[in-house]
């Protein structure tokens, strides 16, 4: 409940980025705005994640390492390494379907990923914004690895491994760093 009321503060006070952000999509590039996109949730439940949009129109629904060309639209990238683009994932945390903290949902379509978290009993946990694995190599790691982090977390998962995951997200944000 906590989560959900900071996240609505924080969309309440970030709103000016809000509107700045979506003006700069939509003069760049055009509508639409927002990219949605369906994702694995807690508990093999599916949901559908809110990002400003950063890549170019059907750009194909991959995850963004695995793409073979540069799917952004001039400025895109921009928004994707300043970590921009996920402000409206606040709009999932209000809704309940994520956290701030928690492993990344993974895609839809990304059935090893789900499958490994099922098995590791790593799906009980509500997705998030950031995560363990967000601040040791983000989108520079193996789905393997990936899934061992995310494994690490769910086993000691508690406000201290937060407060770290928090404080080194704050820094690789600022520093810019493993983004693709």
């Amino acid at each position: 409940m906590i989560s959900r009321f900071t996240a609505f503060m924080l969309i309440i006070f970030m709103s000016p980025l809000l509107i700045l952000t979506s003006l700069y999509i939509f003069f760049l590039d055009g509508a639409p705005i927002f990219f949605k996109q369906k994702r694995a949730g807690k508990d093999d439940t599916f949901f559908y994640i809110y990002k400003f949009r950063t890549m170019k129109k059907n750009t194909p629904d991959i995850p963004s390492d695995k793409l073979s060309s540069n799917p952004f639209y001039a400025g895109g990238n921009m928004l994707r390494k300043l970590s921009i683009d996920e402000i409206p994932q606040l709009i999932n945390i209000v809704k309940g379907e994520m956290n701030f903290i928690g492993p990344r949902p993974a895609l839809h379509n990304q059935d090893y990923l789900i499958l490994k978290r099922k098995e590791l009993n790593i799906n009980y946990l509500n997705p998030g914004i950031t995560g363990w694995a967000q601040i040791n190599g983000r989108d520079k790691i193996t789905e393997n690895e990936k899934i061992e982090l995310d494994h690490y977390y769910a086993l000691n998962k508690s406000l201290k491994l937060d407060l770290k995951i928090l404080l080194k997200t704050f820094i690789k944000v600022l520093s810019i760093k493993d983004i693709n």
